[in-house]
């Protein structure tokens, strides 16, 4: 049975008459009201439908302050005000002869203003910013995740599901019936699923959904992940967006696929059939921009201490700041489509970051390339890993950071943290990544035990 998901573009009265409709027919009879964190972690509040009018009007209140993130304990009041178009069914819950329902809401304060912690209303006002120079943007997102097989107990084991490679099929790829079950489960949910298949490292898989607008891919990206996490655990297995899960093999990454639509002109805005590349004056700005800023929001888009670990040489991860038509040791690329579906690839980010402050920085470095007219560096036609460090320096390719604390330093030291977070934001985050990482760099690990306890 398929859920029929409310509709963009839609007015409030139409899409609420739609959604009863909805709970009539699915007999619906929670509510569960989802947002994030500033990790990007759901969260939720379950009501019963029959709040469903309180729920509309941004009535229900929730404890700011025991959010990571958000409000201190004397001033923790704070309102969910739900997407109504984010509306649907659960399709897991339907066979329970009653069905459970969600929406994604944005936080507001006590007096309906948008809370300015709230990750999803940060994406807004970068959309906004761009609404104003005529750009609506488009983003499509390519996550990678591994399957764990669990233990008696349901906790995952550091043993991968399967041992299949690349695009290998079944009996090798055990994760197949999964993604199966992923892509059907997608599917009633509204998404629309354009490829899926088993990514290079063992137990590692790769589901790809259509780009949308910035907000709505955000959405998407976060509902995502609750999704294959959920049906891995119908199977018995643990899901994980984490950035390297596994010593010696690829990591997870999430490439972020970005363009401008030029409103007024009616147009892709990095489309240029004039250009020997097909790419607008546009397009090399936005790239420029990238390149400019990664530095300052790596933090964002490679937000753990362990993202650090993929961006290594050797696994096809990005870490030299280059960019390339073609080449995929580039940080950024230009996939080959042209005309509408002309875009941006940048390949540093990983599936732990949160998509909202990914998305946002991402666009506002563009952005600024675009509004500063940055003028772009030489293409990078040729394999940077294989470069030497000397060859580097002579052409000018910087690496990436290497650690979370030099992307925390380069974060605080930039633009476009405070820029796009807004300072309150800014400061939540910004201390909540310095905790992180001092935790890990006061932390024994089992690495320098076997190193040096007998040794010295």
């Amino acid at each position: 049975m398929t859920t029929v998901v409310a509709e963009k573009g839609l007015d409030q009265k139409t899409l609420l008459e739609g959604i009863n409709e909805q709970i009539k027919t699915k007999n619906v009879e929670l509510l569960h009201l989802q947002f994030v964190d500033i990790e990007g972690t759901l969260k939720q509040v379950t009501v019963t439908v029959e709040q469903l009018d309180e729920v509309v009007k941004g009535e229900t209140m929730f404890d700011g302050s025991s959010v990571t993130g958000f409000t201190p304990i004397n001033q923790s009041d704070l309102y969910l005000l739900p997407d109504l178009s984010t509306f649907l069914v659960l399709p897991w819950t339907e066979e329970k002869g009653y069905s459970e329902a969600r929406f994604l809401c944005s936080v507001t304060n006590p007096d309906h203003t948008l809370f300015e912690g709230d990750p999803r209303n940060v994406l807004k006002k970068t959309v906004d910013k761009a609404t104003e120079k005529g750009y609506s943007i488009n983003v499509g997102p390519e996550l990678e995740f591994f399957l764990f097989k669990t233990d008696e107990n349901g906790k995952p084991t550091k043993e991968v599901h399967d041992q299949g490679g690349y695009f290998e099929p079944a009996p090798d790829d055990l994760g197949e019936r999964v993604r199966l079950e992923i892509y059907r489960t997608l599917k009633k949910m509204g998404f629309t699923i354009e490829a899926s298949h088993h990514e290079v490292a063992e137990g590692q898989h790769e589901i790809n959904f259509k780009f949308d607008d910035a907000l709505t891919t955000a959405d998407n990206a976060t509902t995502f992940k609750w999704v294959v996490k959920t049906v891995a655990k119908q199977f018995g297995l643990h899901a994980t967006f984490m950035p390297k899960p596994v010593f010696g093999a690829n990591g997870n990454g999430m490439h972020v696929n970005m363009s401008l639509f030029n409103e007024v002109e009616g147009k892709n805005a990095f489309y240029d059939e004039s250009d020997s590349r097909q790419l607008s004056k546009t397009a090399y700005q936005f790239i420029a921009g990238l390149l400019k800023h990664v530095k300052s929001f790596a933090a964002f888009t490679n937000p753990l201490v362990n993202s650090y670990k993929r961006l290594v040489p050797g696994y096809e991860a990005p870490c030299y700041i280059a960019w390339s038509s073609s080449n995929r040791s580039a940080l950024v690329r230009i996939p080959a489509n042209r005309g509408l579906a002309t875009r941006v690839e940048i390949r540093c980010p990983d599936p732990s970051a949160n998509p909202y402050y990914a998305f946002a920085a991402i666009a506002a470095a563009g952005l600024d390339g675009v509004t500063s007219n940055l003028e772009v560096p030489e293409e990078t036609t040729d394999d940077i890993f294989s470069m030497s460090e000397e060859v580097r320096e002579e052409r000018q390719i910087d690496n990436l950071p290497t650690t979370l604390g030099e992307s925390i330093e380069a974060m605080n030291d930039g633009e476009i943290g405070r820029k796009v977070l807004g300072e309150f934001a800014f400061q939540e985050y910004l201390s909540f990544k310095k905790a992180e990482w001092d935790s890990y760099r006061i932390a024994v690990t089992e690495w320098e035990l076997d190193q040096y306890k007998t040794k010295f």
